[in-house]
This record gives C-alpha cells, structure tokens and sequence, in this order.
C-alpha cells in the first residue's frame, strides 16, 4: 500500500499535470552559513532532496551567503559534510548567492531605473517607525520620491564604499499602506564593509535575504522553493520580485510548511551559537546538542535520522515533536545493526576461587540475535571477572534477581556461578564477591541448561580493555527550554546532569574499534566510539538508553 502523500507532493502534482514549468520539479536546500546544522536543518534537507527523488528532479545546495559579519568557511565545508553524511548528492550543482551578486547589483539598478526602488539615508531607526503596525499604515520616507538619476547616483557611491556602515539603504517602493509589514518598502541593501569568506573585499553592500533568496531560484531555475512557515507572510515579496523579472513562463513558487520543534530542545542558531561561545557545551559537535555533527558523534545513524523525519511526516500545522519520538527512531535502527558486546561501567572484582589461577578459555557468543548474518564471536574468561556493581547486592530487597549472598546467576555465555564470600575493607564497602561455578553449565556442558533466574554481563579482569565512558543526558530539564522564570532565559533550564564520566571496562575485541563505531553494551544501553578516542584511550559515548529511561525517571 502507497504512503499517503503530504501536502506538498500533492501541490507538485497539481503543478506537473497544469504543464508548469515543462513538468520540471527542481528543489534546493538553501542553508545561510552561520552556524552548524541541527535536526530541523536534517528534517529540511530529507525533504527538499526526497522531493527531487520521488518527482526524479534535482535538488541544488545553495549557500544564501549574504551577510560576511556572521559566515564563516568553517560552517560552509560542515554543512557539506552533514549533507553528504545524511545520504544526499547535489552532484554538480553546489552555488552560493554570491554567485550571483553581480545579477542582484544589475537588478536593483534595474528597479530603480523603473522607478521601483530608492535610496533612503534616513537613520534605521526611523525607518523602523516608519514602517508603522500590523493595524496602522506606515509612513512615507521623504527620499521616497528622489529622482531616478539621484538614486543611481547614490547607489553607485554606496557599491564604491563612499559611505559609511549604516549610513544609508536601498529599499523597495512598493505600498507602505500594505496591511503586509514584509511589503513596506523593504530593504533590499545595506552597507557592510566586511570582508566575505568568497568574495573577499570586492563588494561592501550586500543584499537582504528576500530579495537575494528568491531571485537566486530564479537564477538556478527551481521550480519548488520549500520553506518554514515563518517564511509564510514574505511570500508576496517573493512574488513581487519575481513578477518584476525579465518576462518568463517560468516561475519558482514559494511553498511552507511547519518547522521541527523539538521536546527538551533548543533549535535557535543563536541560542547554540551562545551555548557554544559561553563553553556550557564543548562546541559544535557536543554530543548533548541537536546539531548533525553532534548527533553524528553521539552515534546517532543516518538512517535513523531520515526514518525520523519520514515519521513526523510534512505538515502547516505547528507543533513539539517527543524528543523520545527521534531516540525511538535510532533504537529501532541499531538494535538491527549494533552488535552486542560487554561493558562495565561500574565495576566490581568478582573472583571464582574453585576456577583455575592460570586458565583461560574463550566463550563463543552471539554477535545480534537480530541478525544471524552477523555471526559469532569469542570473548576471553579468566578466573577473576568485573560485574557491575549493581548486580550484587548484600541484603537484597524481594523479587532481586542478580547476584547476593547464597545465590547462584549466569554469567552470559558462560558459567553459572554462587556467591560464597563478600570481601570488604576497612570501612566496610565491597571489594571483591568470591564466588564458586560449575563447570557443568557451560554452552554444550551436561546442565548447559539448567536454569537460574539471572543473567550478568561482565568482562575478564586479566584481559579487559580500560574505558573512558561518557553517559550523556537530556541537554535541558524542562519540555520546553524558552519556559524560564521572569529575568532568567533559557540557561535556565540547563541540565547540571547531562554529562557524566565513568573508567569503565570492556572487552578486548573493543579495542582497536574505529571512531564512529557502534555497539549495544548488553544490559546497558547503545554506545558508540568517540572521536577521542586513541591508542592510549579508549573512549565512549552513551548514545541512547535500551529503553526510555528518561520518560520513566519524569513521572
């Protein structure tokens, strides 16, 4: 059975079979570099490059690179690697607006040739009042009817760097009477001597986002320019800049749809950018962020992000997505393709006094029960072994499974063993559990089979691979982060828990694992390799619990 089509698919179709546009569909994913991407970035890319799959179009990535005060080269080349990550190709159509600065300088001279477009140097503030309210008309400039012949004059004095910053603009004339703000004589230039990360120091004015945006899909011929609804009340000015175009049956057109809100969830650029200047995150790619990098890191999968964002589906309608929605997502992912190994991340020596000091044996054990195809692996056991130290409990409460004084567990793909002797130091914690086993319940042994009512994970002491663990959490402590008590923002709101460290222990197969690598710690939760990971260190990353532990721990 077909999926049933969103919205948008059903506007392209209307579009193809109206002949628009010679039945083209062509998409862009249009990202201004100034920060890195996060998931809302993600659910837009899977959209405008699905589009150009499902309609076999073409989707561009356009880099709307027109204020240098805030771009940067660093963010152009991680938005590359993001796209290319998620699974995306634009092939060769890779353009940035300032392509195409020439054509907008030549445009806006055209406009004020036609009398549509002015110089106004009155102080930006005035301008703003002037503008007036969603209920109450603006207010005329009085350069609003300088001659055709003043404006070139002084729009070349502003392209040549004669005036300062902030001295002057170049707006629109369209109706400051519209009950639309966006179409009150807006701005289409400002001056800003600043260096750009292409073009150097060639221009010093430089285009608004509205009128660059939709004249660069003019330019690159799209037929479907996707956008979030807070785009939707400039879609006349889009329309209007496009209108004043040299004459064409070709027209991109502007459609919207919601943006990704996310539950304990930032997604403002800005307030990352803060997070990550102020160093309460450890920059960009901080596995606690909803940036790709960062959900890269993490150990979050393509596959798992592009499933999420086919899940929450297109739709106009504002809304905050359960974070737990997009951790489902990437379990249902990895509990396919992680394997599963052995980790202690709090550990206790456990020692087997009736096993040999010198004997060693490897333990045949499943790779993933998911799938078969990914075979077998043996795993060393030695007489001293690491457990966690929550599965040994002193004086246990009813219904406690794991190991206790008197008790018999099996140590998985091992043995059964008993508790015989706790061993404790001067002030009484735990050092060691000493245990007896019975060599009959190994795999393929004569009670192989017989059945106790816990199993344990562990690691051989003699041949595990020391770890450095990183159990990171929920970023914010509140559903909504903006939510603050008056005079606070959304810091606020910032979880003092969302990172902790533990030396742990795992097997030795761990250890020339590559950064990236994925892998669910049987009992504990999906990890993946950091990074930071080295021949001296050996690092880990929580990716996500096993369950939605976090869900449970709020009620």
């Amino acid at each position: 059975m077909a999926a049933e089509k969103n919205f948008i698919e059903v506007i392209i179709d209307e579009d193809l079979a109206k002949g628009k546009n010679e039945k083209r569909v062509h998409t862009r994913f249009p990202p201004e570099p100034n920060g890195y991407l996060h998931i809302g970035h993600a659910k837009s890319i899977c959209l405008n490059f699905g589009l150009a799959e499902t309609f076999g179009g073409k989707c561009n990535l356009r880099f709307d690179d027109t204020n240098p005060v805030k771009e940067d080269i660093e963010y152009v080349e991680s938005i590359q690697e993001d796209v290319k990550w998620l699974g995306f190709d634009w092939e060769d159509r890779l353009f940035y607006a300032s392509d195409y600065f020439g054509r907008l300088y030549d445009f806006a001279v055209q406009l004020i040739r036609e009398g549509k477009a002015y110089v106004d140097d009155q102080p930006v503030e005035v301008i703003s009042s002037q503008r007036g309210t969603p209920t109450r008309p603006g207010e005329e400039s009085p350069h609003r009817k300088r001659s055709v012949d003043e404006n070139l004059e002084l729009f070349e004095k502003m392209k040549k760097g004669e005036f300062e910053d902030g001295s002057c603009v170049l707006r629109a004339r369209i109706d400051m009477a519209s009950p639309n703000m966006h179409m009150r004589d807006p701005v289409l230039y400002r001056i800003k001597h600043a260096e750009h990360h292409r073009t150097g120091n060639d221009w010093c004015i430089y285009p608004m986002y509205d009128f660059a945006h939709g004249q660069s899909d003019f330019f690159e011929g799209i037929t479907h320019s996707v956008c979030t609804l807070e785009f939707e009340n400039h879609r006349p000015l889009y329309d209007w800049f496009v209108d004043q175009m040299a004459s064409s049956e070709y027209r991109p057109r502007q459609i919207e749809f919601a943006r990704l809100n996310l539950s304990y969830t930032v997604m403002s650029k800005r307030k990352l950018l803060q997070l990550v200047e102020e160093k309460l995150v450890k920059g960009w790619d901080d596995p606690r962020l909803p940036t790709i990098s960062g959900l890269r890191r993490r150990g979050y999968t393509p596959e798992s992000i592009r499933n999420f964002a086919d899940t929450i589906g297109v739709t106009k309608v504002d809304g905050i997505i359960d974070v737990g929605l997009l951790e489902f997502s990437l379990r249902e992912d990895l509990n396919r393709k992680a394997p599963r190994v052995m980790g202690v991340l709090d550990p206790l020596k456990l020692v087997i006094t009736n096993y040999p000091e010198d004997k060693e044996e490897w333990m045949e054990t499943i790779n993933n029960p998911e799938d078969e195809s990914m075979g077998v692996r043996e795993i060393p056991f030695s007489r001293e072994v690491f457990i966690e130290q929550g599965d040994f409990m002193e004086d246990p409460p009813g219904k406690y499974f794991r190991l206790a004084p008197g008790r018999e567990v099996r140590l998985k793909s091992a043995y059964i063993i008993k508790c015989e002797e706790v061993i404790k130091d001067d002030s009484g914690r735990i050092t060691e559990v000493h245990c007896s086993y019975d060599p009959e319940t190994r795999s393929g042994g004569p009670q192989s089979n017989r059945k106790v009512k816990g199993t344990l994970h562990w690691v051989s002491a003699r041949h595990a691979a020391e770890a450095e663990i990183r159990l990171y959490d929920r970023l914010f402590n509140t559903e909504v982060p903006d939510e603050a008590p008056e005079g606070e923002d959304f810091r606020f709101n910032l979880n003092a828990d969302s990172l902790k460290v533990l030396k742990g222990f795992v097997e030795p197969g761990l250890k020339d694992s590559e950064a990236g690598t994925n892998v669910q710690f049987q009992r504990l939760g999906y990890f993946c390799v950091d990074p930071d990971s080295s021949d001296e260190k050996l690092v880990f990353n929580r990716t996500t619990t096993l369950r939605d532990s976090w869900a449970k721990k709020q009620k």
